[in-house]
C-alpha cells in the first residue's frame, strides 16, 4: 500500500524509526456520508521516501492476513465490514459507565471505541470493575479488565482504548474462546477468505433489541444535518482541545503545537467570516460543558478583543489561557469525583472548585511556563471585582482590563447554558442578572458585549409567532435577526425543515416572540 504524506515538520522519520508504523484507516460512508468504518494497522513495515519539501510517500507492506498474531500468541479478530458489537465499560462500580464499540478481540482482550469526551475518567493502567460485550443477537460477555493504552482515533472525536480481561474463572475463558472463534468465523465469512463460510455466525444476525437501536439509530442518522466547513473547523478545536488533554494525562507531555494550534485556527476562522464562526460556535452547545466553555469563551474572546485592536499583541496568549483555563475540571475526575455531567452533591462541588490549582499543578509537573498574559487568564478567569471569585479572592485594580473582559464573556456563558441542574436564561435575563450582580462585574464591559452580540445574539435559538424554530444567523445593526435557519414547525414536532429565511421574507413565520431552550424543543446536534 502507498500512502502520500503532507508534513511540513523536518523530524517525519521519528514516526518509522523502527521501520514498522501503526495507523488508523477511518471511512464515512452512507446516504449522508455519517456512518463510521475503521481498521487499524500495527507494526506494518513501512519505508519513506521524500517526494519533494513537504511531501512524502509511504511505502507498507501490508500484513498476509486480517487476523493478527499477538505477542501473547492469541489472534486478535478486527471487527470489519459492518461486524457490529456494543460495549459497555464500568470505570467506577455503580458510578459511570461509559458505552462504546468493539474493534477489535482475542482472548487476551479488546479494543474499544469510546466517544473522546468519555475518556477523561479512564488512565492507563487503570483495573477497571468490568468491561461487557453486547453481541447483536443478543447474547453478552462481562469481564474485568485493566486499561493498557488510550489515543485518539480517526478525526472524529473518538478514542480507542484497549483492555486487557483479567481474573478470568474457567466458565469466562470457555465463554471467551466461543465469542473469538464466532467472531473470527465471521470476519472470515465477510473477507472472503474462506470458502466454507457461506453465511453469518448466529452471534452477529440482530435480534429484535438490536434491530431496535440500530432502526433508532438509522433515524437519527438521517436527521442530521451536514456540517458546513466552519462548523467542522470549531468541532476540530473541540477534538484537538481533548486529544490535547488525553496527552498530558496518559503521556505526561504539553503538546504545544496541539493548543497553539486551536488558538490560531480559531484566529483564523474569526478573521475570516466572524458572523459565520459565532453561529458555528453555537454547534459545540452538545459537547462537554468544560470543553464548550473553553472554546466559546476563547472564540468570543478573540472576536471582542480583535474588534477593539486587529493587531493587539496580547490576542495569541489571552485565547490560549481560555482555551486552557477549564482544563483543570476534568483532570479532577476520580472515584469521588466520576463525572461532570452530573448534578453534584456539596463535596463535589468542592472537589471542583480546586480546577484552577489542578492545572497549575499539572503544568508545573509538565515543566511547561505559560507566558504572563496566559497565566493571568487561567488564574484569575475566576475571579470578581469584589474579591467573591476564587481561587485567590483578588479584587478591584488587582484584576486587569483583560481578567474583566474574560470574567464577563465567562459569566454570561453560563448562564445562557445549562450548570447543575439550572436550566438556561434567555440573552436578556443573562444581562440583567449581571447587571445586578452590582460591584461583581464590570458595567463598561457588559454594556461592550450587549452592543457587539445584542439581545438575539448569532448561534441563538428563535421562536416565532406562527410556530417556527430557527437558528438566528445574522442580525442587524438594531441587533434583530436579519436572517435566520428555520429547522422546525412545531404544529409538525416530527417533520424537521432546512430553509434560510432573509429579513425580507421573516413575516412568513410570524413575529419574533423570542430565545428558547433548544433542548426543551429536542433539538440536539448529532454526532457521527
Amino acid at each position: 500500500m502507498m500512502l502520500e504524506v503532507e508534513y511540513a515538520g523536518s523530524d517525519i522519520e521519528r514516526y518509522v524509526a523502527t521501520g514498522n508504523l501503526s495507523f488508523d484507516l477511518e471511512a464515512l460512508k452512507g446516504a449522508h456520508s455519517n456512518e463510521r468504518e475503521t481498521y487499524s494497522l500495527s507494526n506494518v513495515a513501512a519505508k519513506l521516501l521524500q517526494i519533494d519539501s513537504a511531501l512524502y510517500r509511504l511505502e507498507c507492506q501490508l500484513p498476509e492476513s486480517v487476523f493478527v498474531k499477538e505477542n501473547r500468541g492469541a489472534v486478535r479478530i478486527p471487527f470489519i465490514l459492518g461486524m457490529q458489537t456494543r460495549v459497555g465499560i464500568e470505570v467506577y462500580l455503580n458510578e459511570l459507565n461509559v458505552p462504546g464499540r468493539l474493534r477489535n478481540l482475542s482472548i487476551g482482550g479488546c479494543m474499544v471505541d469510546i466517544d473522546l469526551a468519555d475518556s477523561i475518567a479512564i488512565g492507563v493502567d487503570q483495573e477497571i470493575p468490568g468491561v461487557t460485550l453486547e453481541f447483536p443477537n443478543g447474547d453478552s460477555f462481562f469481564a474485568e479488565g485493566k486499561i493498557r493504552h488510550i489515543r485518539p482515533f480517526g478525526n472524529h472525536g473518538y478514542a480507542a482504548v484497549g483492555i486487557q480481561f483479567i481474573n478470568l474463572s474457567m466458565p469466562q475463558t470457555e465463554s471467551l474462546f466461543h465469542y473469538v472463534n464466532e467472531s473470527e468465523r465471521e470476519a472470515a465469512y465477510r473477507t472472503g477468505t474462506n470458502d466454507k463460510m457461506v453465511n453469518h455466525s448466529s452471534l452477529f444476525i440482530p435480534g429484535a433489541k438490536e434491530k431496535k437501536i440500530q432502526h433508532r439509530e438509522a433515524l437519527e442518522r438521517d436527521k442530521r444535518s451536514r456540517q458546513s466547513p466552519m462548523e467542522r473547523g470549531v468541532m476540530d478545536v473541540s477534538h484537538q482541545l481533548q486529544v490535547g488533554l488525553m496527552y498530558m494525562k496518559t503521556r505526561q507531555l504539553f503538546p504545544t503545537e496541539i493548543f497553539y494550534d486551536c488558538v490560531d485556527t480559531l484566529r483564523y476562522l474569526v478573521e475570516q467570516d466572524r458572523k459565520t464562526f459565532l453561529y458555528a460556535l453555537a454547534f459545540l452547545r452538545d459537547e462537554s460543558d468544560w470543553v464548550r466553555h473553553a472554546i466559546q469563551v476563547a472564540g468570543q474572546l478573540a472576536d471582542m478583543l480583535l474588534t477593539r485592536d486587529p493587531h493587539n499583541p496580547q490576542v495569541r496568549e489571552a485565547v490560549l489561557g481560555a482555551l486552557l483555563h477549564t482544563m483543570g475540571k476534568p483532570l479532577l475526575i476520580s472515584a469521588e469525583l466520576p463525572s461532570l455531567k452530573v448534578n453534584m452533591n456539596p463535596t463535589q462541588k468542592v472537589i471542583l472548585s480546586g480546577h484552577v490549582t489542578a492545572l497549575q499543578d499539572k503544568l508545573s509537573e509538565l515543566c511547561w511556563e505559560p507566558s504572563p498574559t496566559c497565566r493571568e487568564v487561567i488564574e484569575k478567569a475566576n475571579e470578581r471585582l469584589d474579591g467573591s471569585g476564587y481561587p485567590a479572592g483578588n479584587c478591584g485594580e488587582q484584576l486587569s482590563d483583560l481578567v474583566r473582559l474574560v470574567s464577563v464573556i465567562k459569566a454570561i456563558n453560563k448562564l445562557l447554558h445549562a450548570r447543575n441542574g439550572e436550566s438556561p436564561r434567555p440573552p436578556l435575563d443573562a444581562y440583567r442578572r449581571i447587571h445586578e450582580t452590582d460591584t461583581v462585574y464590570d458595567k463598561t464591559v457588559l454594556v461592550e458585549y450587549i452592543q457587539i452580540y445584542g439581545l438575539y445574539p448569532i448561534g441563538s435559538l428563535a421562536k416565532f409567532s406562527a410556530g417556527f424554530l430557527a437558528w438566528v444567523m445574522d442580525i442587524n445593526g438594531k441587533g434583530m435577526p436579519s436572517q435566520v435557519y428555520v429547522i422546525k414547525n412545531l404544529r409538525f414536532p416530527d417533520t424537521n425543515i432546512s430553509s434560510v429565511i432573509k429579513q425580507s421574507d421573516l413575516s412568513q413565520i410570524g413575529k419574533l416572540e423570542g430565545i428558547v431552550n433548544p433542548s426543551d424543543y429536542g433539538v440536539k446536534v448529532l454526532k457521527i
